[in-house]
């Protein structure tokens, strides 16, 4: 999962946010570049986008991080990518990679087979026990290679 660019870091400059207030991060591979997109997220999206960085850090502590298309991506080291995260207009677009291999599903289908969106908007309360076992089953099993 550690490319080239290991280690490197987004530049200080505040990046542009993109269509839906989405951040332009560089790809690159560690924590840098995906705490360089967190904190780059717009208003109440930042704060979310903390908390989901967060709980991934806590079940899953081996998580590998990078920046790629502008959406943070989590996974497990020879096993693939399982989550990212996207800002849109109104809501943050939580993809599980092989989310319908979850169990529930996440309830928003996507025009990938195997991909499974979790929307969340500004005031939603978050089940986070649901999303620490979605976390939890999405860690265990082989992620997309990306």
């Amino acid at each position: 999962m550690a490319g080239k660019n290991s280690g490197r870091t987004a530049d200080a400059a505040q990046p542009t946010l993109l269509a839906g207030g989405n951040p332009q991060i560089p790809k690159g591979y560690g924590d840098g570049p995906v705490q360089a997109y967190l904190a780059a997220m717009p208003g109440w999206k930042r704060d979310v986008g903390r908390r989901i960085d967060d709980l991934v850090a806590k079940v899953v502590p081996q998580v590998q991080k990078a920046v790629k298309w502008n959406s943070p991506l989590y996974g497990i080291e020879g096993q693939g990518w399982f989550l990212s995260f996207h800002c849109m207009t109104r809501y943050i677009k939580v993809a599980f990679l092989r989310g319908t291999s979850l169990t529930p599903v996440p309830p928003v289908g996507s025009k990938h087979p195997d991909v499974r969106y979790f929307h969340i908007h500004e005031g939603d309360v978050i089940d986070e026990d649901r999303f620490r076992d979605w976390l939890t089953q999405a860690s265990q099993i082989p992620g997309e290679k990306l």
